[in-house]
């Protein structure tokens, strides 16, 4: 098993069979990090040490990193992308936002456009939302049969194996943030000029099913945490913190992943540059 997760954060993981009810979890509560500051510089470390294990990543050729970030409206998906892997190379990184599914996406499986954006050997896949939309808005807005619903928590599964056995570690967070948190941030959109773009009128005919979707969330976490792919819950009403973990999280599977870079058929004295 690839993914690895630093002690002091392993319970984070849903440990697969597990019931999951989100109010036992508190979305502000990090303490169990330490000192604000020193969190905060630990994440500048770790962020260019997931850089250097890229490159090397890359440089192997044999296996790839997909990231899956969920969360409610405002949980800070986009902020965990530049707050983790800014410093990270763009060569061997793609970032995939997965939003209303087109005509031609509708007319496939639910699971093609995710297969098709899967990463590549040698890269880190990140995906800003995912799949798991499909049994969560899918769920809420009845978008699709229950039966239909209810089979694709086997089938995410089956997909997530699918990639593991052929080389891709699969790590997914779950940014969760209380409704108190997403109120102020959606506020901060209406306030602040350069941020109005970011708001969506939709997002306040989510906020009114948020307890329809904490169920939802809490279905997809039990039955989709596994081995071959665990569930992280990340406590994300502050920024800093959340970014830390997840930073954390990634490098720490990186380095139990440990790719080399490719030995090389000659050595560097066989060669005169002039």
């Amino acid at each position: 098993m690839s993914h690895s997760c630093p002690k002091h954060l392993s319970h984070l993981l849903v440990a697969p069979g597990s019931a999951v009810d989100l109010d036992d979890i508190d979305p502000r509560e990090v303490d169990f990090l330490g000192d604000e500051d020193k969190v905060r510089a630990r994440l500048v470390e770790d962020a260019e040490a997931i850089d250097r294990l890229q490159d090397r990543l890359y440089a192997e050729g044999k296996r790839a990193l997909l990231v899956i970030l969920q969360g409610t409206d405002t949980s800070g998906k986009d902020g965990t992308i530049r707050g983790v892997f800014n410093a990270t190379g763009p060569l061997g990184v793609t970032v995939t936002a997965f939003k209303r599914p087109s005509e031609e996406e509708l007319a496939h499986d639910f699971l093609w456009r995710v297969h098709m954006a899967a990463p590549r050997r040698g890269t880190i896949g990140i995906f800003n939302r995912s799949h798991y939309e499909d049994v969560l808005v899918g769920r809420v807005r009845n978008l699709a049969p229950k039966e239909a619903i209810e089979a694709r928590y086997r089938a995410i599964n089956d997909f997530e194996r699918l990639l593991t056995d052929n080389g891709t570690v699969v790590l997914k967070f779950m940014l969760h943030i209380s409704k108190a948190e997403q109120a102020e941030r959606l506020q901060e959109r209406l306030d602040e000029p350069e941020k109005n773009w970011k708001f969506n009128a939709g997002d306040l005919d989510d906020r009114k099913l948020w307890g329809a979707f904490k169920k939802a969330y809490e279905t997809a976490l039990a039955r989709c945490s596994t081995e071959h792919a665990p569930w992280h819950i990340v406590p994300a009403d502050r920024k800093w913190a959340r970014n830390a973990i997840v930073a954390a999280i990634v490098r720490d599977t990186l380095e139990t992943m440990d790719p080399r870079y490719p030995k090389m058929p000659w050595k560097p004295s066989d060669f005169t540059i002039t």
